[in-house]
């Protein structure tokens, strides 16, 4: 297979259209990872972290999201079908693993979507042990001017679906050539997004307001992993709004020298690596 999964299954979304999951799998898997994945990009995109955690003896599931399954151009109704098939997917998880360790893995917009989801929607589960983000998008680090987002907001009602101009993401997501290399054939085979559409833009800037009044409500184990040198998501506005959660709750890591994608880096085994050291005690 394309990413170096086991298998993959479908998974019926929340408006009834069957989405890829994308699965590596040990044969006796002692926790599995839900990921994820975020804003133009695909679940196959898990490899990296995937192929290491599959190491380790734990699964890692990866699904395509809404308006991300072989799309060039994202479109979305609303930000709220990402929790929709979030829910869908955590309910997958466990009946394909019942009773095994669940820990929820995001990036970038994942780390919104989770954000979110654990507000508004978790009530609690006693298999979830925890979330973990990597460069969760709440504040936008390409800096758009006010106009601009107000006519997103307009442009997101009378033309929903227009392509809205975004800059060339791709050449800030990570240090590493192969990897970077590997995205362009994704992008050029469609496999990843490279449009994005004024409901999509208007819907994430939405979301992202809504996360500085509710983020000091947030009650379970995160483990953030910030990401120093981040052109798309802005880490130290990232940081100030972490700040504002119970310090018991969170453990945050910060990598001053890498990119967006850290789990794409190329210090991506020592991520790989913390992210197993704090989830062993979780996991017993």
């Amino acid at each position: 297979m394309r990413f170096s999964e086991d298998r993959i299954e479908k998974l019926t979304c929340s408006d009834g259209i069957q989405r890829d999951i994308h699965i590596w799998e040990p044969q006796q898997p002692r926790a599995v990872f839900l990921t994820v994945h975020g804003g133009m990009d695909h679940g196959g995109n898990y490899i990296n972290p995937a192929l290491f955690l599959k190491e380790n003896g734990f699964v890692t599931v990866a699904h395509d999201q809404h308006g991300h399954d072989m799309k060039r151009k994202v479109y979305i109704p609303r930000f709220e079908v990402f929790l929709d098939d979030l829910e869908l997917m955590l309910e997958w998880v466990k009946r394909s693993y019942p009773g095994i360790p669940i820990f929820i893995l995001s990036h970038s917009m994942g780390g919104l979507i989770t954000t979110h989801f654990g507000l508004r929607r978790f009530k609690g589960d006693p298999l979830v042990k925890g979330f973990i983000s990597s460069s969760p998008y709440y504040v936008n680090a390409i800096k758009t001017p006010k106009i601009m987002e107000k006519m997103a907001g307009v442009l997101s009602v009378l033309t929903p679906k227009m392509v809205v101009p975004i800059e060339d993401i791709l050449v800030h997501v990570t240090h590493d050539e192969v990897i970077y290399r590997r995205h362009r054939e994704d992008e050029k085979d469609g496999v990843m997004a490279n449009k994005a559409t004024a409901r999509f833009a208007a819907e994430l800037l939405k979301a992202q307001a809504w996360i500085p009044g509710h983020i000091d409500e947030w009650k379970h184990p995160m483990l953030a992993i910030i990401a120093g040198d981040d052109k798309l998501a802005d880490a130290g506005a990232t940081k100030e709004l972490l700040k504002r959660i119970d310090p018991k709750l969170l453990t945050e890591i910060y990598y001053p020298e890498n990119f967006h994608e850290n789990f794409n880096e190329l210090n991506r085994e020592e991520v790989f690596a913390r992210i197993v050291e704090w989830c062993e005690p979780r996991i017993k």
